[in-house]
């Protein structure tokens, strides 16, 4: 098989995973069923653990965010983990609890922004609804269900220029209360209501409907464009999901125990019990180190100091038409394979030591990493890995393959960056790229 023919067969498993995942929920079970394809189990947070080494598992969190691993050869404290950082979250639109809305002969979903969503792409777009809702079970208990609507039930419509002719040199600033409110359909008869859909794609009566977290997704399915181009909704997280979770089932067995960590809840600043913020990661760090005989508290704190996160999270390329907005030294380009992302106020977690690191790890496949960091005079972004290093005192690294249209509603990434980020996360898993101990 030609590389090409490898880059195109990986990109073609990336945009099958996109579409599988409109939701975190919906990308937390394709995660978990290709783990569970793999021969990994998954784990109760609410029951006793009992490891070994070798074992596959995998814990999910609040339906959607999930941590798998592979125990090290050694234990935790001596071999420490070799980490994936990643979220499952995009930004979107978020439903709201009422969100029946009739105005002016239409029915309305009452939504919010949810992340920093570019707006104006989310208009004139077929959109549906994709998450989980919560759901009466006959003996009185709820029970969580996910769900994604058929169809495309609902779209934001654009104003006609005719009725603002400011757009053309104010340019298009929609109020997100007021103008990004998908519409349904007219109000009356022939047109469902919104939650008569919900129920009926969870197969439940709507009496019976608790509560949800639905998010608004496009309806068009990922594709390719000319040559190695890929264009997809949600490529800011999904392409580290996937790229994680190939690591991982690929990755040889070490002393080290190597592991994945996807977080929910990223795009709006990561403060939830499943977030990198919380103590999802740690909790089930410190139940490893547990079950294959160390305390905790001596031998987390162990563990960490020969650990590394890689926290893996989609990096801006150079964009064409706006060259200046990018730092001369520093613009990663489609196909250049990924980036390792730098900040001096610590908005990203590389440092000279983590980052090192993984550029010996890429060595050892043959992939050189580009360097992306922002103009001294932008606002710079951040991601999991400077949460997950101060919460845990975890070494780490933040990296990305790069994209085009970030928190657009369809973004652009590149064939060719896929399998040199799967290569490099899998060379670090398996223990490449040490530091030697004792030196500073």
């Amino acid at each position: 098989m030609s590389d090409h023919e490898t880059h195109i067969d990986f990109a073609r498993d990336l945009l099958a995973f996109v579409d599988a995942g409109p939701s975190p929920f919906h990308v937390v079970g394709e995660m978990a069923r290709r783990l569970e394809a793999a021969g990994f189990t998954e784990l109760d947070e609410a029951a006793d653990w009992s490891l070994r080494a070798g074992d596959r598992r995998y814990v999910v969190r609040d339906g959607g965010s999930i941590v798998a691993f592979r125990v090290g050869s050694a234990a935790p404290a001596d071999g420490g983990f070799r980490l994936v950082g990643a979220h499952t979250d995009s930004p979107a639109l978020k439903l709201r609890p009422h969100p029946e809305v009739s105005r002016h002969g239409y029915r309305l979903a009452g939504c919010e922004p949810y992340g920093g969503l570019l707006l104006h792409t989310w208009f004139d777009r077929d959109l549906t609804l994709a998450g989980r809702v919560a759901v009466r079970a006959g003996d009185g208990a709820v029970r969580l269900e996910r769900v994604h609507l058929p169809g495309a039930p609902l779209r934001i419509p654009s104003l006609a220029i005719h009725l603002d002719r400011s757009v053309r040199t104010d340019g298009f600033k929609p109020d997100p209360q007021q103008h990004v409110v998908p519409v349904h359909g007219p109000d009356g008869d022939g047109c469902d209501a919104l939650l008569d859909l919900i129920a009926e794609a969870a197969d439940v009566a709507r009496t019976d409907l608790l509560g949800w977290d639905l998010v608004t997704a496009d309806t068009q399915p990922a594709a390719f464009g000319d040559g190695p181009s890929i264009r997809a909704p949600r490529l800011d997280n999904l392409a580290s999901c996937h790229a994680g979770v190939q690591a991982l089932l690929e990755a040889e067995v070490g002393p080290a125990t190597a592991a994945l960590v996807a977080n929910d809840h990223e795009e709006v600043g990561s403060g939830s019990a499943e977030g990198a913020r919380g103590s999802f990661l740690g909790d089930v760090l410190a139940r490893i180190v547990a079950a294959t005989g160390e305390e905790p508290a001596v031998g987390l704190p162990r563990a960490m100091s020969r650990s590394l996160l890689v926290s893996s999270d989609t990096a801006h390329a150079v964009h064409p038409n706006y060259a200046d907005r990018h730092e001369p030294e520093h613009r990663p380009r489609l196909g250049g394979g990924p980036a390792i992302k730098d900040h001096a106020g610590q908005a990203y977690a590389s440092d000279a030591a983590t980052a090192s690191q993984f550029v010996a790890a890429c060595a050892e496949v043959g992939v050189t990493p580009q360097r992306f960091a922002s103009r001294a005079d932008l606002p710079c972004g951040s991601t999991i890995g400077p949460l997950t290093a101060t919460r845990l005192g975890l070494p780490t690294v933040d990296i990305g393959a790069p994209i085009l249209s970030m928190h657009s509603v369809r973004e652009q990434a590149d064939a060719r960056d896929i399998v040199p980020t799967v290569a490099s996360l899998r060379a670090h898993l398996s223990g490449a790229g040490r530091i030697e101990r004792g030196k500073t």
